[in-house]
């Protein structure tokens, strides 16, 4: 009996690790605007289920190779740590037959409740400060809506649900290092709740101008 050649071998499993690795690159590239949202969510969806490594090395063929982060991670973490431990701006938000909105420069509580009925809100998280690294956003909408924005580099974990209605968890992920945790979870009745991640303002413009 012969040993198979090399061809005949299956391809190698991959890890927990190495999917997780592809992972980071996903997460860094749509951070830079290299990936669409719509772009980094299949290939993420899809570095999760790969059972192969031949599987997950088409998912960042055309992505830059990941630079040293030692020299990187300091700053991350410094940028991060200028916008924890502030003064909180507000505790909730309230609307019935009407909206609200927190954007901008806020500070975002340790826990922050978001209540709508029969009506509609708006949590933008991109330039918000932190009173501290662990946060959770209480949402509650009854035949209402609400949509909470997030930047790519936010550690964010969803955990609500609905009942004839939504609670979109495809924002759940790891951010850059030093990022606070923000802990989404509630209930929607005939409603629904949408979180997404999109890159700030400012970084679509020098995006733009690099571009230009």
């Amino acid at each position: 009996m012969t040993n198979p050649g090399p061809s005949e071998l299956p391809e190698m499993r991959a890890s927990d690790a190495e999917r997780e690795r592809i992972a980071e690159r996903l997460r860094d590239a749509v951070a830079e605007g290299r990936l669409d949202m719509e772009e980094f969510e299949e290939r993420l969806d899809a570095a999760y289920k790969a059972r192969t490594q031949g599987e997950l090395e088409p998912l960042v063929r055309d992505l830059p190779a990941p630079a040293s982060s030692h020299a990187a991670a300091p700053a991350e973490q410094a940028g991060w740590a200028s916008r924890i431990g502030k003064q909180p701006t507000s505790k909730g938000a309230f609307s019935f037959w009407g909206g609200f909105y927190r954007r901008g420069t806020w500070t975002v509580p340790r826990s922050f409740t978001a209540v709508t009925f029969q009506g509609g809100g708006d949590l933008d998280l991109r330039e918000a400060n932190f009173e501290d690294r662990e946060i959770v956003i209480r949402c509650v909408t009854i035949m209402g809506g609400m949509r909470i924005v997030v930047p790519p580099e936010l550690t964010v974990d969803v955990t609500g649900f609905g009942l004839m209605g939504g609670f979109d968890d495809r924002a759940t992920g790891d951010g850059t290092p030093g990022s606070p945790r923000v802990r989404i979870t509630g209930f929607a009745l005939m409603g629904g709740v949408g979180v997404e991640r999109k890159r700030r303002k400012a970084d679509k413009a020098g995006k733009r101008e690099l571009e230009g």
